[in-house]
């Protein structure tokens, strides 16, 4: 503002100014009262002499008026200095007559004949007008000067008007002689002093006597309810300014402007000002309150402006404006028609943002891919994975929410509300990681801390999570009182409730009370055993907890409650003295005995039986540890292990006291460490028997958490190297407590002693742990990735430290585990700048990795597309490998098409070799030959150069010729353990291709092949089992990596056919038993380090090995092997190599993994003979395969099951995967709130409910039972894959069967539900079109319907659910959608054939006899969300299949929505405006996720376009001619998704478009018709007709 009052300065003194102001005072009726001497001396006309004559009675008429302007363009020196002034004259007399009539009447004339000739511009004009009347109506706060003399003087004439008419005003108010021509003041000029000021009254400043009055009508609260008054006849002239100016073409940035503010008038219309109490006001206000003319005519600009016969502004500005939210609206039916029409129209762009059905979208927990993981910046692209959410709440255009503070906002029993308690009830019941918590949970208010930053995607509060646990505790009471075997359940309940109170995400207090409430207020039959009791008792010694409790001003009260829950058997039963039933029993009174010694003032309240029944505990432990006997953990009987459990809630020092004595009891013996002549000892514990998992999992998660702390330092930082056993017990706490009692190793280790990996042996033992027995662990927690970065910093640590080779090829092995673990996007680093840190093995595996999760799961995210190609480019800076054709042939094109120009060096390579082979041949000479000086090994290792060492390896096999025995395998083992473990890695591949290169030269001379590979398997056995001088793992895979070497792969399968190597094998698994290795209760046997790893890796080394083993290590290459095989068509073979190595594979932690994505990998190309190998892999007793599976897929022909079984598959995926509707048992439920809203509510099914109770014997185990893939739902959902993966059946076939179920669902269940008998045949039709809900011909499913078409025998499907029919044809189409895309892209392909099929077929979306208006009625019922059909019993195949769709979509990888294009494409050429509005219907939803990646945005909004140009295009020829009006919404909805895409989120008030999008839109409107082309004017980037051009910063023209 400061800069307009400087640039209008010379406006404001221009001499020629007075001159103007004069004469309109004369035609406005002004009184001159200038004195004679002020006069002009000279006149220059008869004009200027009536300007300045005296005052007359009567202005002159109005027509004169602008020949009179006309005579002064003389005093300017041009017209556009007499514009600006006349403007600027102009404004401030409108802001001083607004109130007058006559006067503004008059200015009106003045504006349309002075614009009618040029002297006025509207753009310039309007723009300066508004933005004075915004000064103007600020004016009145303190560092408001703009204007203050002029309005100002307006509100003050009209307070002094109104006392005079009120003689009770109040006295105190001093009336103020005021002129009916209110003092004018230059427009945006600071107030001047009298002595600045030109003669003249029209220019004089504000009398101070008229602010002091105005001060004091303010202090009397009078002014501010005048003033309003006045901006309302300020308001009113404008908008009579705008309607005239509106006659005319403006610029689109002078309408926005006046829109802008338009809205803002309406939508503060009943602004409040600070301290004015209406009550307070003087009276006669409400008498001479203006009506409310001012925001008729203002109603009236804006829908001129929204008019679409011009479209000066797209109507959707009024839907994204705050008008719709006006509050207090006044009872005036204009301006409540707009914000109805407003309403209707937001509704409609809000439907299309949503998919349908989308309340029911809800995580199901049965991918990894929970949340999206944050990762480096791309230079140029913004960081926008916090915008993800594990669900979002809908804004009122539908555009998905959330944050932290709309989590607090949302209202308990609202609909939103609803939502959120499903997803945690779901997430309660299958536990998903604790990052996942972490993630969305806020802690409870009372935790946290005044500076905490807000947790961006955090969606639940802690009220939201505490009533979530309540009701989590209720049902399992419930499932407890109706003798349902839950304690199971319990347990893992107790371990996630110990991490929620841990955390801080609950209230201790408000939990507390809520559940007293609830069970006092509720059933109160329903607490009928200890277990709450038990539950507290878990969380009683947590600091949190005793904190509250401290400082809890309600404390006594609070501990009543807590002693409320306990519950006494009156009657025990003596048989039943189980570990449980004891624990149960005992729980009381040790709960008890701590609340009392937290405070001892609630003596009286505790239960004196409670009190001696401690007593029982006390003794029973002292005749137990009676003189200096130990617990014997092996031989206990319920009760003593009941006993045990009891203590641990009792007394924690003893009880993890007895542990440590039990597992350190058996003494310690001495090893020897490295050369047998030395000196140098180190201690070892003995071994005894780790504790039993039973025994464990009943110990109270407290003492399991102080247990771990106290075994940690045992087995890390002690100076006894630790039993088996022990570090077995160790593991088994972390499985049994996966939520309390994970840490991550490196940095919880490093924290408590920075140096603890340079300790000997302690890096061995953690590397072990973590590949051997916690990497299901971890990647259940999501942090595999994280690992995978610390254990590669040890690599490249160590990869070029001489002799550190078991240290080394133990991390690295490791790290192998890790990458082929990870089934999301990851880095090779933490940044993409710099080369990586991966070794040769590892950056070939790392590639082999991507392209399998690319291939089977897809990339998740639009950054993880970002940064692929720089992370290729980092792998391949590094490595030199080039992969084979065939291997190539089966990558995904993204990766393919980056590697497939890569040149091969191996050439280079050989040429290297050749080059160098005599100086080579010569040092191996020396250094190799029988009789070489032993010494001779320091010299080579001193003087021989790097690019020859290298070879040594190629030079020890080409010497030996096929002889072993003719070199110095003593030399070649001392000198390649001096290496360093990167050095070897380098000899391994190049002693591979020379191998290879060898061979060929041979067969060139005439060798047979079979001997040529008979010399080589012999001489790479001297390497790998004679001397043990080479890793295999390593050796393996340097092989396979030469797959199109016609001799590689024969050389693998050679040598895993070796005796040696299978002998090792079967000492292997001989040793381990099982690979469940929690089930080993026996004393562990420690393998020799010698015997387990050999020479090569152990040399000097003589720490024990806890689990490792060269046959171990071979875990994560022979599946490589297999896909290599596979590869190559070598199936017959790769079938051979899983049934030799299934002992071995069955040790694989991940096993279930690789068999899901090796048949998804290759599906279409494994014979049944492969497949049925590979599924043996599984433990199938543990899989919740189909009953008929078997009979399937190996059915001889191929046969494709019925769709009955298909609809088995998804109904346990109803049952066990999707998220229940609400929190009660499925029998007793109504429909969930969110799916009904103002609806009926459904039918309640009278079945028993499936699944607390039925799913319970196999769905609820532990997370150590269940470690791969890792949670239940992810079972079954897996399980459900690789079924579909193995059958015989084409994809085709499968998807035409799950479509045939979801399109016909809802009539087979009511079928059955009736009791019908299922009939083959075709489904009927009739010939009405749907134009009512019952009418829906062969898209509606009533009941009239048959079911036959499914093929599905439904009888039992409603009972086995426990839903109601309609509930379940909701989530069966859910559940569908949800399979559908965990399976590869040859099933997408299908479903979008098959869907278009089935909505081509639909007749009447082609008729052209039918009227617009009963299509769009049909395509409306139609595309109702099949939750509300369903209730009507009208739900729709198009309906069903769309929701499908949708429900697919939702759950679809960002890369492989890029293929969803293909069904409109299936879908064109679009032929009516019904099948127009289905296409768009299914697309739409998808435009608010693909905001954030702007190619496929762009894609995608340009196919609507293109399927709009189908039926609106120019050179279209639709059978019914259709009005542009037909498709507001759809041009709304265009609108918005272009804003939302701008904004990258919720439009705001300030988005803005982006360019590149403008741009697209400015080319394909062009295909359209005209008149929908001018519906699209503001879509482009020319800012002399687009709105958002003139407003984009990055459009805007300056003028020259």
């Amino acid at each position: 503002m400061d800069q307009n009052q400087r640039t209008s300065r010379p406006v404001q003194l221009h001499p020629g100014r007075i001159t103007i102001v004069d004469l309109f005072n004369i035609y406005l009726g002004r009184n001159s009262r200038q004195k004679s001497e002020d006069m002009p001396q000279e006149s220059a006309n008869k004009m200027l002499k009536r300007v300045t004559a005296p005052n007359r009675e009567l202005p002159p008429r109005n027509e004169q008026f602008l020949l009179d302007f006309e005579q002064l363009q003389g005093q300017f020196q041009d017209p556009e200095q007499l514009r600006t002034v006349t403007e600027s004259v102009l404004i401030a007399f409108v802001v001083q007559c607004c109130a007058h009539v006559p006067q503004s009447e008059f200015l009106l004339f003045a504006l349309r004949s002075l614009s009618s000739v040029g002297y006025i511009k509207w753009d310039s004009f309007i723009p300066s007008l508004l933005s004075t009347i915004s000064s103007a109506e600020g004016s009145s706060g303190p560092g408001s000067p703009t204007m203050a003399g002029s309005f100002s003087n307006v509100v003050g004439s009209m307070t002094t008007s109104l006392i005079s008419s009120n003689p009770n005003a109040s006295s105190s108010l001093v009336s103020t002689p005021a002129s009916p021509l209110p003092s004018m003041h230059g427009i945006g000029s600071p107030t001047q002093s009298t002595t600045d000021q030109p003669s003249g009254p029209s220019l004089s400043p504000v009398k101070p006597s008229e602010l002091a009055g105005l001060s004091q009508l303010s202090t009397a609260k009078v002014n501010q309810p005048v003033r309003a008054v006045a901006i309302g006849y300020l308001r009113q002239l404008a908008s009579k300014i705008i309607l005239t100016a509106l006659e005319s073409n403006l610029k689109p940035i002078t309408n926005a402007e006046i829109f802008s503010h338009m809205t803002n008038w309406l939508v503060n219309w009943g602004q409040r000002y600070p301290g004015v109490d209406e009550s307070d006001t003087i009276k006669g206000w409400k008498h001479e309150r203006p009506s409310l003319e001012w925001m008729h005519i203002c109603l009236n600009v804006i829908w001129k402006l929204v008019d679409e016969d011009r479209c000066l502004i797209p109507f959707y500005e009024l839907i994204r404006s705050g008008l719709q939210f006006v509050e207090n609206i006044p009872d005036d039916e204009s301006l409540f028609g707009i914000i109805l029409e407003i309403h209707r129209r937001r509704d409609m762009v809000a439907s299309h943002m949503q998919m349908l059905d989308q309340h029911l979208h809800c995580p199901s927990f049965g991918t990894h891919r929970f949340l999206s993981q944050t990762y480096p910046n791309v230079p140029g692209e913004p960081i926008t994975n916090l915008r993800y959410s594990p669900i979002t709440y809908p804004s009122v255009l539908g555009e998905p929410l959330h944050g932290e503070e709309l989590a607090f906002s949302i209202q308990r029993g609202s609909l939103d509300w609803e939502r959120a308690l499903r997803c945690l009830r779901h997430a309660l019941r299958t536990n998903p990681s604790p990052d996942w918590w972490r993630r969305v949970l806020l802690l409870a208010p009372c935790y946290r801390q005044q500076v905490q930053p807000p947790t961006p995607i955090a969606v639940f509060s802690q009220d939201m999570i505490c009533e979530a646990v309540i009701e989590r505790t209720i049902d399992l009471l419930k499932m407890t009182n109706s003798e349902i075997q839950c304690w199971q359940d319990w347990l893992m309940f107790a371990d996630l409730f110990f991490f929620l109170m841990k955390n801080g995400y609950i209230d201790f207090l408000e939990f507390v009370n809520k559940l007293a409430s609830r069970v006092t207020q509720g059933d109160h039959q329903i607490l009928r055993s200890n277990h709450v009791t038990w539950l507290l008792a878990q969380i009683i010694r947590l600091d949190i907890v005793i904190n509250t409790l401290n400082s809890d001003p309600k404390k006594v009260e609070t501990t009543r409650k807590i002693i409320s829950f306990h519950k006494e058997d009156k009657n025990p039963d003596a048989g039943n003295s189980s570990p449980q039933s004891l624990l149960l029993d005992f729980i009381s009174s040790s709960q008890s005995l701590r609340i009392w010694s937290l405070n001892s003032s609630i003596r009286e309240y505790l239960n004196s039986d409670q009190l001696q029944k401690g007593k029982q505990i006390d003794e029973w432990w002292k005749q137990v540890t009676k003189g200096e006997r130990m617990m014997d953990f092996m031989n206990m009987d319920d009760r003593s292990m009941g006993m045990f459990w009891v203590l641990s809630y009792t007394m924690v020092q003893p009880t993890y006291e007895a542990v440590m004595t039990w597992l350190t009891s058996s003494d310690v013996t001495e090893i020897l460490q490295g050369t047998v002549q030395s000196n140098d000892r180190m201690m070892m514990m003995r071994e005894t028997c780790p504790l039993s998992m039973p025994l464990l999992s009943g110990l109270s998660i407290y003492l399991c958490w102080k247990l771990s702390h106290q075994l940690e330092e045992g087995i890390f930082l002690g100076q006894v190297i630790p039993s088996i056993a022990m570090v077995e017990t160790y593991v088994r706490l972390l499985l049994i407590a996966p939520h309390s009692l994970f840490r991550s190793h490196f940095t919880n280790l490093t924290q408590r002693s920075p140096s603890i990996l340079s300790k000997p042996g302690v890096s061995l033992l953690l590397l072990e742990i973590l590949n051997y027995r916690l990497l299901p662990l971890y990647r259940y927690h999501g942090k595999n990735k994280a690992l995978m970065y610390d254990v590669t910093k040890i690599i490249s640590m160590i990869k070029g430290k001489r002799g550190e080779h078991r240290l080394f090829r133990l991390a690295e092995n490791l790290c192998m585990n890790l990458i082929l673990s990870i089934r999301d996007f990851f880095l090779v680093k933490k940044e993409l700048k710099g080369p990586t840190e991966f070794t040769e093995t590892l950056n070939r595996m790392t590639i082999i990795s991507l392209a399998i999760t690319i291939k089977t799961r897809g990339i998740a995210e639009v950054e993880h597309m970002l940064y692929l190609q720089p992370l290729l480019e980092q792998i391949m800076a590094t490595s030199q490998h080039t992969w084979s054709e065939k291997t190539l042939r089966y990558f995904p094109p993204l990766i393919r098409d980056s590697l497939i120009g890569r040149m091969d060096k191996r050439g280079q390579a050989i040429q290297a070799w050749q080059q160098a082979e005599t100086t080579v041949i010569n040092q191996c000479t020396q250094l190799l030959s029988p009789s070489a000086d032993p010494t001779y090994s320091l010299t080579y290792l001193s003087h021989s150069f790097p690019q020859h060492r290298q070879y040594l390896c190629a030079g020890a096999w080409v010497l030996m010729n096929g002889l072993p025995e003719s070199i110095s395998s003593a030399n070649l083992a001392r000198v390649l353990r001096e290496f360093s473990p990167e050095e070897v890695t380098s000899n391994i591949y190049t002693m591979v291709d020379v191998l290879l290169h060898h061979i060929q030269l041979e067969l060139q001379r005439g060798h047979t092949a079979q001997d040529l590979l008979s010399k080589a398997i012999s001489g790479i056995a001297f390497f790998i089992w004679t001397h043990e001088l080479l890793p295999l793992d390593i050796l393996l895979l340097a092989l396979i990596d030469r797959d199109d070497d016609p001799y590689a792969l024969r050389i693998v399968i050679s040598l895993l056919d070796r005796t040696e190597l299978q002998q090792r094998i079967k000492m292997f698994c001989s040793s381990r038993i099982t690979p469940e290795h929690w089930l080993n209760n026996q004393p562990p046997k420690r393998a020799d380090v010698q015997k387990a790893l050999g020479n090569h890796l152990v040399w000097k080394d003589r720490y024990p090995p806890f689990f490792d083993d060269i046959a171990a290590r071979l875990i994560p290459v022979i599946p490589l092997i297999i896909y290599r095989l596979i590869e190559n068509d070598a199936t017959d073979i790769a079938e051979r190599v899983l049934a030799l190595y299934y002992s071995l594979l069955i040790f694989h932690p991940l096993r279930f993994t690789f068999v899901r994505d090796i048949l998804a990998y290759f599906y279409g190309h494994l014979p049944t003979k492969l497949i049925v190998r590979i599924l043996k892999v599984l433990d199938i007793s543990k899989i919740p395969l189909s009953e008929s599976f078997p009979q399937y897929v190996s059915s001889n022909p191929p046969i494709c099951p019925p769709v009955d079984y298909f609809a088995t598959l998804l109904l346990g995926l109803v049952n066990n995967v999707i998220p229940p509707l609400n929190s009660k048992s499925k029998s007793e439920t109504v429909s969930e709130p969110s799916a009904i809203s103002s609806r009926p509510t459904m039918t309640k099914s009278q079945a028993s409910p499936p699944s607390a109770s039925a799913n319970n014997a196999e769905g609820q185990k532990a997370f150590y039972q269940n470690q791969d893939p890792g949670t239940y739902t992810q079972l079954v959902l897996e399980t459900a894959t690789i079924e579909i993966l193995s059958l015989p059946a084409t994809a085709s076939q499968i998807v035409a069967s799950l479509v045939q179920i979801v399109a016909n669902v809802q009539p087979s269940l009511i079928q059955s539900t009736n009791g019908l008998q299922v009939l083959s045949g075709a489904s009927s039709q009739t010939s009405g079109l749907p134009t009512s809900p019952s009418a829906g011909g062969s898209e509606s499913s009533g009941a009239n319907r048959s079911a036959s078409a499914t093929g599905m025998n439904a009888t039992s499907f409603v009972s086995r659910s426990g839903y109601s029919y309609q509930q379940l044809s909701c989530l069966m189409i859910q559940a569908c959608g949800l399979l559908l895309a965990q399976l590869p892209p040859e099933f997408h392909l299908q479903l979008y054939l098959e869907a278009s099929r089935i909505i081509k077929e639909c007749w009447w979306l082609t008729d052209g006899i039918r009227s617009i208006k009963e299509l769009d009625s049909a395509v409306s019922y139609a595309l109702v969300d099949p939750s509300w059909a369903s209730q009507d019993n009208t739900s729709t195949a198009i309906g069903n299949i769309v929701a499908l769709l949708h429900s697919f979509f939702s759950n679809l990888p960002h890369e492989w929505l890029e293929s969803t294009h293909t069904i409109i494409k299936h879908l064109r050429p679009v032929a009516s405006i019904g099948m127009m509005r289905i296409a768009f219907r299914i697309m739409s939803p998808l435009l608010p996720r693909l905001a954030f990646a702007r190619p496929l945005f762009m894609k995608t909004l340009a196919l609507l376009f293109n399927v709009m140009a189908d039926v609106f295009g120019k050179n279209s020829q639709p059978a019914t001619p259709v009005d542009a009006s037909e498709i507001k919404d759809l041009i709304d909805f265009l609108h918005h998704a272009v804003m939302y895409e701008g904004q990258g989120g919720p439009v705001q008030s300030n988005s803005k478009p982006k360019i590149e999008i403008l741009t697209l839109c400015g080319k394909v409107v062009e295909l359209l018709r005209p008149d929908v082309q001018h519906l699209f004017i503001h879509l482009q980037t020319d800012p002399n007709s687009s709105i958002y051009a003139a407003t984009h910063p990055k459009l805007v023209h300056n003028p020259a």
